[in-house]
This record gives C-alpha cells, structure tokens and sequence, in this order.
C-alpha cells in the first residue's frame, strides 16, 4: 500500500489543483488582515487549545501572523478537515494529531506568502482556464454545465460556487507563480542535456512502439503485514507465470489462467498493447527497453505485488515526421487605440488590395501590426500543428498552397494569412532533446521549489500564536 505521509497531505489540501467540488463546503474560510493589537483577543485557554484544534473546541481567533495577514484557527480547522477528508478518499485515514496541525498550519502560511506575491505583482490566471477546470469539475459531478454546477453548489449553501471560483482562480495563481520561479531557478544546459542523452535513462525518449505484456499478482495483505510464508507463495505463483510466459506464442490468458490456481487473489493484467516508452513510469521502461522481442523479465517485486513484464513485439522507429506550414500573415490589431470594427475595416481594405494583384509581402511589410514578422514581409517560418491559436491554425491547414485566405479574427485581431510551402519535417532530435529537458526539469524542479518556499519564508515576518 501506498505510504500517504503527513507532508504529503498537507500539500495535496493546500496546492493541489484537483480539487473535487464534494468539497466546496470546506472553501469558505476567509484570511482577514488585522493590527497587530488584535492578536491581544487570542486567551491563554485559546493557545492551549492549538495542539488539537477541532470544531468543538475552537472558538475563532488568530492562529498565526504572516507579514500584516493574519491566519485563523477556523482555516486551520477547515484545512485539516479537507486533508482528512483527502486520505479518507485515498483509503488511508489520517488521525488529527499535533504533527498534521504543524504541517497544515505551515502550508497555511506559505500558502498566505505566495498570495500576497500574487497580489503585488497583479499575476492572473486566464478566465478560460478557470472555466474548464469548472466545466471539468461538473462534468465529474454528472453536470452537464457550469451553470448547472452553480445552481446545486448554491442550492446546498449559498455563495458555494464563487468560494469554489475563487479556491480555483487562487491555485491557479500558485501554480503561475511557481512554474514562473522554478523556471528562473533551474537552468538546464545544452550540455547537461548532451550528457542526459547519453545515458541508460533517455532510452525510454525513443520513437519505437513497445507491445507488452504485464502481468501482476498481487499481495494477500499490505506488504508490511504479509508473513514470510505469504511473500513466498506469491513469488511462486509469479515464477510459474513467467516459464508460461517465456513460451512462443503463448496464449496469454490460459497462462495466467494457469498459473493462478488456488491463489486467493486474482492475478491482474494481461497484453498491454503498443505503447512508447515515454509513456511508461520510468521504473517499467526501464524494464521494458532492456528486454529483446520474446524475453521476459525477472519477477519485478514492488510494494503492491510482484510483477511479469514479457516484450511481445516492437515497431522500430527511428523517425517522428510532423507537418508544418510556411506561412506569412498581415495582422490588424485590436487595442485601445483602434476599435474592432475599424481594425474590420482596415483588414478588409487589405483583402481587397490582395484581390487586385498586390504583393503581400509588400503589404505586410507596411501594414501589418506584428513587429515580429512585419520586417520580414510577414514570415512566420515554418509553423507546425499547436504552434498558433486554434483560429488561426484551422485557417492555416484549409488554405491550399500558394493561397491567401479571407480576413479571420483571432483575440490578437484581424488577419490575413499565406500559406508559401508544405512539408513532412523529421523533429526526432528537437523531440529528444526536447523530452530530455523536461526530465531534467522535472528532476530538477522540487528542490527548486524547496528552496524558494524556504527563502519565502525566512524572508517573511511569521508569529506563530500558541
């Protein structure tokens, strides 16, 4: 089973974004900023109360001074509650004793630390973002719309749905603010993604296409519990299955079939499919590109059973071919300086001159209002798919080559775009070395982010109360 430690539900309640809408109950905890004079309303008999604050018990005050806010305990009780319901989800309950208060309570105040950054820098998260996640979050519920979402949130408590918007507009901020500072922090060279290329690890960032077979037979009982005679029973069982499954053309099923005969739990999985390595937790590609097609690896023991990994077949590939576009566009913005409809009619002006015989380039080199492009008679090199807007690339991909399109908005304003030239492109390097730094960052990026909470914190005026 799974360890679910404290920390980590600390943090799973406080900078998580997943959360589910069976908790918005729990959203309306309010920070509210205060003198410090008021910390004088916090009693002793209050105080003594922090080291197992429960809804019973607590009566309002301050639990903790960060900067000029101030944390109460009903928020730490609320944020507790939300991380014992988390493990309850998780099947894994979670007592509220005085280390899950020190840990909540510390993700409170680094939380209240980074929205007040957020605050002062103005950083906002797009609107569009926001609402899927909400449309995401009421389709989990059986809702067929945001608006639906709001009406059951806000018929069970008034002002549930904007305490929901409001957690979610909150985490996404966190999570720009964070992405923004890791990002300044971990610097990944050409270099070190030379040397990550070159090691066992980057097999898994091949092209080919993996079909396995995994098969799993599961404990008894949590593996810390389970008796020598158990742990030996389900190796067994794992042995037999893997001298079926070393056998050419085995039928994977009558093997598992087999191979579990009165063992009390079901064996699970079967043939997995093709899959890229990629794709895979790093612990089973690092498996499955050591086997050769028709071997089978050692019984693989894990916390939550032993597992069987046969490489059935593999489709080789050396290559990862994409389309791309060479495109030029004019665009007409739409600012506080030009409205909308005089941007329509400036492009539209363009459109015509286009239907008469003018260069684009030329007119694109005037006219338009990329600087980016403008200079080069709007050329926007190669564009492959995801590159653009969605407007913008579905106008892209229905204009045949050689080809002007008709006027189209996008939220940067109005265009006109050329389509020069067509390829298939080859990316297979740009994608290695693309997957290899974000491997890298990923490795990189937690203590990134605990140093920066660090230095948040030690930077920051905090008063503990209790």
């Amino acid at each position: 089973m799974r360890f679910f430690s404290v920390r980590q539900t600390s943090r799973a309640v406080l900078f998580s974004m997943g959360m589910s809408a069976g908790l918005v109950l729990s959203l309306n905890a309010q920070a509210a900023t205060v003198k410090p004079a008021a910390a004088k309303a916090t009693t002793n008999a209050e105080q003594s109360n922090v080291n197992r604050l429960t809804p019973a018990n607590s009566t309002d005050g301050i639990i903790a001074l960060v900067n000029e806010n101030a944390i109460l305990k009903s928020e730490l009780v609320a944020a507790i509650t939300q991380a014992q319901a988390r493990a309850q989800a998780a099947g894994e309950p979670i007592a509220n004793s005085a280390q899950l208060q020190s840990e909540v309570l510390n993700a409170l105040i680094l939380r209240e630390l980074q929205l007040s950054m957020i605050k002062r820098s103005g950083l906002k998260p797009d609107d569009a973002a926001i609402n899927q996640r909400l449309g995401q979050i009421a389709q989990a519920e059986g809702l067929g719309s945001i608006s639906a979402l709001q009406q059951r949130l806000d018929a069970a408590r008034p002002g549930s749905y904007a305490a929901l918007r409001a957690q979610l507009i909150e985490d996404a901020s966190i999570q720009a603010l964070q992405q923004r500072q890791i990002s300044d922090r971990v610097r990944i060279s050409e270099q070190d993604i030379d040397a990550f290329l070159a090691s066992p690890e980057a097999k898994r960032l091949n092209q080919s296409e993996y079909q396995t077979i995994h098969v799993r037979v599961p404990y008894i009982d949590d593996y810390s519990r389970l008796s020598e005679a158990q742990r030996a029973e389900a190796l067994k069982v794992a042995e037999a299955l893997r001298t079926r499954l070393l056998v050419s053309d085995v039928n994977v099923t009558e093997a598992v079939a087999a191979s579990q005969g009165s063992y009390p739990i079901p064996l699970q999985g079967g043939d997995m499919g093709f899959h890229k390595a990629a794709s895979l937790p790093t612990e089973l590609s690092s498996q499955i590109t050591k086997l050769d097609v028709g071997a089978v690896s050692e019984p693989l023991v894990t916390p939550e059973g032993i597992d069987i990994i046969k490489l059935a077949n593999k489709k080789a590939s050396d290559t990862m071919l994409i389309p791309q576009w060479q495109t030029r566009h004019i665009l007409v913005k739409v600012d506080e300086l030009q409205t909308d409809a005089l941007a329509e009619q400036k492009i539209n002006d363009l459109y015509e001159q286009l239907r008469s015989g003018a260069d684009f380039a030329g007119l694109a080199s005037t006219y338009s209002d990329d600087p980016g492009s403008a200079g080069r008679g709007g050329d926007l090199d190669w564009v492959s798919e995801e590159d653009m807007v969605g407007p913008f690339e579905a106008v892209m991909k229905n204009t045949a080559v050689g080809d002007y399109s008709a006027p189209f908005k996008t939220q940067f304003g109005w265009h006109i775009l050329k389509v020069d030239g067509k390829r298939d492109q080859d990316v297979s390097e740009q994608y290695r070395r693309n997957m290899a730094r974000q491997a890298l960052y990923q490795r990189l990026a937690p203590q990134a982010q605990e140093d920066w909470l660090q230095e948040l914190r030690s930077s920051a005026y905090i008063q503990v109360l209790g």
